[in-house]
């Protein structure tokens, strides 16, 4: 049964003729209001994840649901559907079950906050935003066990509460929900933040309503959502094909020892509509690494790549979702059944861009981007230091981005463009540890006319003795090069002890104890190459070169011999790439994946290290 929305003023918005200046001053002020959600957030923090990060999304809708503003689509309408309640002016709805909102949010560390925005008793909008809580209790500080083999052991699940009801504050449910945690000070002052954002923006909208009136507003959202229609259907119908194409991709393991599991995806156009089919993804994980993806989302997400590759000036919203239909079977990776462990989903995510890259750029090879979005690493570290107080550190790291047609793919970058690194000082300010390094690892971006973005190198030295957690991925199947540009180098861990014995740890780890003086070398993954390296302008080599990007050997991947005084070897250059280029085989593919599994698992130990991952045992999903 859906929500019930309680209105004293239930008469409909009046569709209202709009002038392109005023259409413009609402949307600029809208996506004004969204930023100021981010600076209070911000402001008000305390987690490292949140404050320092920005691991927070905002949204503002219209009085249906349909995101106007904001980043992961609307999640509104799917949960008002499914909401059996009320809907109230001064209500504040609380919740982080994935599974109780069809995956809208995808693990239980992400709190979302919603709240209906009334004027005059009559529902104008709805704002909301969720962030990732660096703790909510569980079998592991951190709350995100890879090895979790249910959901039931990733801590606190909260579904659709009001923590706020018609004005009045419960109390005893927010006391109920912080004596789970352990770090109740962090998620008390992040879940006020996220409050505080949404009341912002909230008095942002009835602002806007105010000055120009409620008819003029509703209206003009619904002018944006159909502009934002119209330009999308033009992107689909110039850039999908009515011809099926497919393309899959793996997650390297799942942290219990199998793997890789392999996600893929079949997209084609009939008529005005796109298909995004994921028939032949893998069954569930038995662990954590399962996504519970929503169909919204994935709009979204496709949305968005459609729109920063092909015309980035669009203001992205939900305008468009009629015109895509996305299929998940049911028990695959991408829709567990309940009570499947959720919580190492990131690296499924971030691999869904890789996927949609491999798709479109299919047919527009011009406007294909190598692999490297493909996850987003995490450190855990916890323990109790000499003087009795206890320490967690939630921290994201960055891996190399792909090489573009537009240029190189920038070193160490975020998946998500608003998150920023922890400066180095506030770690070693708030946690018993030192950063002996941080530099991008040379050489580890594909080579190609573009290159991909370098991973990071950093490295940790642990001041107390605890317990380290790691979730990260491409260390098996590295991210793949495009148009004749080169895979990028595979992710690592290594563990220094403090007696130099060294020890290569896998991606995937949970609770591994560390003592003083332990160092920690945290290598991400390069982003894969675009465009044939051996068009790369060697003077650009040379000054990588002197930058610590590119070594002296990698720069022979770009057919570039450098002299021994640091410059171009013109000679040796010509000859090394008219030999390179008359012994390269053309394989017909814009891809360049490297070597096939079957070679990866062979050579696995050698490479990497590490054992090679054993084939996936299948979790019950009858």
């Amino acid at each position: 049964m859906p929500a019930q929305i309680i209105q004293v003023n239930d008469k409909p918005f009046n569709k209202v003729d709009i002038d392109p200046v005023t259409l413009e001053v609402i949307e600029n002020a809208l996506r004004n209001a969204r930023v100021e959600m981010d600076a209070t957030l911000v402001r008000t923090a305390m987690s490292p994840g949140i404050r320092e990060q920005g691991d927070a999304f905002p949204l503002i809708a219209d009085s249906k649901g349909r995101m106007i503003v904001g980043q992961f689509g609307s999640y509104i309408g799917p949960f008002l559907d499914g909401f059996e309640g009320t809907v109230e002016d001064g209500d504040l709805i609380f919740l982080s079950d994935p599974y109780s909102v069809n995956g809208a949010i995808s693990h239980s560390n992400d709190w979302l906050v919603l709240m209906p925005v009334f004027k005059d008793g009559r529902l104008v909008a709805f704002t909301s935003m969720f962030g990732h809580m660096s703790d909510i209790g569980g079998k592991v500080p951190g709350s995100m066990p890879i090895d979790a083999t249910s959901i039931f052991q990733e801590g606190v699940r909260i579904p659709p509460v009001k923590l706020w009801k018609q004005g009045q504050f419960n109390e005893d449910l927010y006391k109920l929900v912080m004596h789970q945690v352990r770090t109740p000070e962090w998620c008390s002052a992040d879940l006020n933040a996220l409050i505080a954002a949404c009341r912002v923006s909230s008095r942002r909208v009835i602002e806007m309503c105010e000055r120009f009136g409620d008819d003029v507003y509703a209206s003009a959202t619904d002018m944006l959502l159909e502009r934002n229609r119209r330009a999308m259907q033009t992107l689909i119908s110039t850039s999908v094909s009515e011809e099926k194409v497919s393309f899959e991709d793996y997650i390297c393991d799942d942290g219990l020892g199998y793997g890789p599991y392999k996600i893929r995806c079949t997209m084609w156009r009939e008529n005005d509509r796109v298909i995004l089919d994921f028939e032949g993804t893998d069954p569930q994980s038995q662990a954590s690494i399962n996504f519970l993806l929503n169909e919204n989302m994935m709009k979204m997400f496709f949305g968005i790549y459609m729109i920063m590759v092909f015309d980035p000036q669009i203001l992205f919203n939900d305008g468009f979702y009629d015109l895509i239909e996305v299929r998940i079977p049911e028990g695959s990776l991408l829709k567990p059944k309940f009570p499947a462990a959720l919580s190492g989903r990131t690296h499924a995510l971030g691999r869904l861009f890789d996927i949609l890259g491999g798709l479109l750029g299919q047919k527009t090879p011009e406007f294909l981007n190598g692999a490297g979005f493909s996850s987003s690493p995490h450190l855990f570290y916890a323990g109790t230091d000499s003087k009795g107080k206890w320490f967690q550190l939630f921290q994201i790291g960055f891996g190399g981005i792909p090489g573009r047609p537009l240029g190189d793919g920038p070193d160490g970058h975020s998946l998500w463009p608003g998150f920023t690194n922890v400066p180095n000082e506030f770690l070693e300010r708030y946690f018993p540890l030192r950063i002996e390094r941080y530099e991008t690892v040379a050489d580890s971006g594909g080579a190609g006319l573009h290159r991909g973005g370098n991973g990071i190198n950093m490295v940790y030295r642990f001041l107390e003795p605890g317990v380290i957690a790691i979730h990260d991925d491409r260390w098996f199947v590295p991210p793949w090069g495009v148009n004749g540009g080169l895979p990028g180098t595979r992710a690592r861990k290594v563990l220094v002890k403090a007696d130099g014995t060294e020890i290569v740890l896998g991606n995937k780890v949970e609770d591994y104890p560390v003592e003083a003086d332990d160092q920690l070398h945290f290598i991400t993954w390069g982003g894969g190459g675009w465009g044939d390296p051996l068009e790369r302008d060697p003077a650009l080599i040379v000054k990588e070169i002197a930058q610590g990007l590119v070594t002296a050997d990698g720069a022979l991947n770009y057919g570039v011999v450098v002299a021994v005084d640091g410059t171009v070897d013109a000679a040796e250059t010509d000859a090394l790439r008219s030999k390179m280029r008359s012994e390269r085989e053309e394989t017909g593919s814009p891809f360049n994946f490297g070597p096939d599994i079957e070679t990866l698992r062979a050579n696995c130990l050698a490479e990497t290290g590490l054992p090679a991952p054993k084939q996936p045992k299948w979790a019950n999903v009858e």
